[in-house]
C-alpha cells in the first residue's frame, strides 16, 4: 500500500471535496481519499504508486488544479 498527498487548489467548500474525492477515488488502484479543506492537501492511499499526471487529470476534471 502506499500513500501520497497533493495540494489541491480552488477548493472552498465540502462540495469540492467531495468532487475530488470523488474522481480522484476512480482512479484504478485507489482505496482511499482523504481531503483537508483547510490546508487543501489530498492523501491518497493506492495498491501501487499513483502517475501525478493520472491524479491531475481527475483533479482537473473535479474542477480544480494540482500544484506540484
Amino acid at each position: 500500500m502506499t500513500e501520497t498527498s497533493y495540494t489541491v487548489t480552488g477548493m472552498t467548500c465540502q462540495h469540492c471535496a467531495q468532487s475530488v474525492t470523488e474522481e480522484v477515488g476512480e482512479i484504478q488502484g485507489v482505496t482511499d481519499v482523504a481531503v483537508d479543506l483547510e490546508t487543501g492537501r489530498v492523501t491518497v492511499r493506492s495498491d501501487d504508486g499513483l502517475d501525478t499526471e493520472t491524479v491531475r487529470a481527475a483533479v482537473e476534471e473535479a474542477g480544480y488544479q494540482l500544484s506540484v
